[in-house]
């Protein structure tokens, strides 16, 4: 698991557009609530991206900005971002790279076979690049507006 005060862990994905965001972009210029979601089109998934998307502009005048971060290609993202309105960048972690660097993948065994998943884990990320606050087993209802209150207190 990551902890409050460490510094969080460069990385770069592609967005929707297949254009590639990297976190250290935003260092010196912005905060960063870079959350995991398990997948696209999902109702936990929906739930978590809407309530992020409406309070999106309330995270901006904190110089925040929202990045998501699932397995899905691009092209899920898109359709996703296009179907739900979202007013944020979702990244495409499909190999779970960023997901493993984060502690956001957990394991199980089914009938024999190990499979993996995203747990869904948030991370408020300050201008310096260190977490100021890491999230694990989040529940989606409620989440954004409690992440929006931490980020207020960000000074």
């Amino acid at each position: 698991m990551l902890n409050v005060g460490e510094l969080a862990p460069d990385f770069s994905l592609p967005d929707a557009q297949m254009e590639m965001i990297q976190l250290s972009d935003f260092q010196s210029k912005k905060n960063v609530v870079l959350y995991f979601f398990n997948k696209d089109h999902t109702p936990g998934g929906i739930l978590e991206a809407v309530e992020f998307s409406d309070r999106a502009d309330a995270f901006s005048q904190y110089d925040t900005v929202i990045l998501g971060v699932s397995s899905d290609d691009c092209l899920a993202h898109d359709s996703f971002i296009d179907e739900q309105g979202l007013s944020f960048d979702l990244l495409s972690d499909t190999e779970g790279e960023v997901s493993r660097l984060y502690h956001a993948i957990h394991e199980w065994e089914a009938h024999g076979v190990v499979r993996y998943g995203i747990e869904r884990s948030t991370f408020v990320i300050d201008k310096s690049g260190v977490i100021r606050h890491a999230f694990y087993h989040v529940v989606p209802k409620g989440h954004a507006a409690e992440i929006l209150n931490l980020v207020k207190q960000l000074g």
